[in-house]
């Protein structure tokens, strides 16, 4: 946008994120994923006359360990309001909601630039119960209702309008999306909808203070779309200025096969909505007790799991970076240390044959099937020089793989894998190797110590990789030696 360099963007980011509970914000229904459509229904969900919502206590314990772990104020004075705006697939016709009396104020997630670390501001934290799904591709002539997911408790994490790209967007969610999976607070799954993120977006010349007029594009279902829908709207709102144009505050949705975004409604203000406080649900009081119990009960994060791997284990910063990317990666990895003491070792097999594995069976390591006491085994092994690097992350690996229930000591001599470090196995092989080799051996002799390489890997041939290569390297030296 080289062209527009005049202006700046400003963003704000609103993101919905579904509560790891079992049942509704308001009632017991499931909320579980996949279901067909109106099963996780009752009369509560249909708002049949005569119906009472009831709190979901684990919903409001999550929402305060996002609000701690985010450096939140808590509230401890707390209601719902009723949000009064049509929606087709809430049966109630209102929405429950705190958005004017969030349980959580203020806050601060920390992005990583390239130009240093930024402090991106929330305005706050809310909760409010999900509405259900409108279908539009089962029947040619009618919209179809699903409501399923109508009541499915949400925390809405709302960010002051602070950042000022695609890409500090793109950085925010994905710090974000990985600040939920370890609180357990969401499964941060965008592609089934339980994360979701609209994008309030504005431009204005460079030294203005005053905010340009915004437009909101909703449900964005990946964190790459955000950002597309970012770069796409910035470019269309300053080709609206530099064209005298006057900008229209609009709700959008984005097209993702395109790259575009397109108008659905003009926005509403909050006036429109008609808030008021929810006279089915009492207020309720969170003591201080109950918020100290949670801030302890908060997991070991990104960072001080990053700070402990560098300090107990020796790792790099960025080995210790990548193996705490996700939560239950590095609660794998964890469990390994606690059956080996080679830790580096074991970050290297993490992250390099069991991430290969994950990616190209484009699976979680919730299903990877060596538990992870035996692939200490399989470390101790190839540390203890009994197996060779080579045949345990491939040919033991991956029997390993296919029969998880053995052990790899077990699978290794089955395979006939175990090296040989005996110097009555080896001398044999080694004298034959270098009388084969007599002329490189007058080479060796001559300067041309690289052959040594030459000798090592016909005994490993030979021995059909048996040989232990650090005893069969210092053996080939002393015959060498004293020929």
């Amino acid at each position: 946008m080289q062209e527009f360099s005049g202006y700046e963007t400003v963003i704000g980011l609103e993101v919905h994120a579904q509560l790891l509970t079992r049942s509704k914000l308001f009632c017991s229904d499931s909320i579980a994923f996949g279901l067909e459509p109106n099963t996780a229904i009752s009369p509560i969900t249909l708002a049949h006359p005569g119906t009472l919502p009831k709190m979901n206590r684990k919903a409001i314990q999550l929402a305060i360990r996002m609000g701690l772990a985010c450096h939140c104020e808590i509230v401890k004075e707390n209601y719902f309001v009723r949000k009064n705006y049509f929606y087709p697939d809430l049966p109630k016709g209102y929405q429950v909601s705190q958005h004017t009396t969030p349980i959580c104020k203020g806050g601060y997630i920390v992005i990583k630039l390239d130009t240093g670390n930024k402090t991106i501001q929330l305005n706050r934290i809310h909760l409010e119960e999900d509405a259900g799904k409108s279908i539009h591709d089962v029947d040619r002539d009618n919209t179809c209702i699903d409501y399923n997911r109508a009541g499915t408790p949400l925390i809405e994490i709302v960010t002051e309008p602070c950042l000022s790209s695609s890409e500090e967007a793109f950085l925010f969610l994905t710090e974000l999306r990985k600040l939920v999976r370890y609180l357990d607070v969401c499964d941060g799954n965008m592609e089934e909808g339980s994360l979701r993120c609209d994008a309030n977006i504005s431009v204005r010349k460079k030294g203005e203070i005053k905010l340009g007029t915004k437009v909101e594009v909703k449900n964005l279902n990946s964190i790459r779309n955000v950002k597309k829908a970012i770069e796409f709207e910035e470019q269309r709102l300053i080709e609206c200025l530099e064209k005298g144009e006057t900008i229209i505050q609009q709700t959008r949705s984005f097209d993702a096969d395109k790259g575009t975004t397109f108008p659905i409604r003009e926005k509403e203000e909050a006036d429109d909505y008609r808030y008021f406080p929810e006279p089915d649900l009492t207020p309720f009081h969170l003591t201080d007790v109950l918020i100290e119990n949670i801030r302890k009960a908060i997991p070991a994060l990104q960072q001080e799991r990053v700070q402990n791997y560098v300090k107990e284990f020796r790792l790099s910063e960025y080995d210790a970076e990548v193996l705490t990317e996700e939560k239950k990666f590095a609660d794998y990895f964890e469990s390994v240390t606690r059956n080996t003491g080679h830790y580096k070792p074991a970050a290297n097999w993490m992250l390099g044959p069991v991430k290969s594995w994950l990616n190209e069976n484009k699976s979680e390591i919730e299903v990877f099937p060596i538990r992870p006491g035996d692939l200490a085994s399989l470390i101790d092994l190839v540390e203890a020089g009994k197996l060779s690097f080579s045949m345990a992350s491939t040919r033991v690996f991956a029997a390993m793989i296919e029969s998880p229930e053995s052990s790899p000591l077990q699978l290794a001599e089955e395979k006939n894998l175990i090296q040989e470090s005996d110097t009555s196995f080896l001398q044999p092989i080694i004298d034959e190797v270098l009388v084969k080799f007599a002329g490189k051996v007058s080479e060796y002799k001559k300067g041309k110590k690289g052959l040594l390489s030459l000798f090592v890997g016909e005994v490993m041939k030979r021995s059909k990789g048996k040989a232990d290569p650090a005893v069969t390297n210092q053996l080939i030296l002393e015959k060498l030696k004293s020929e």
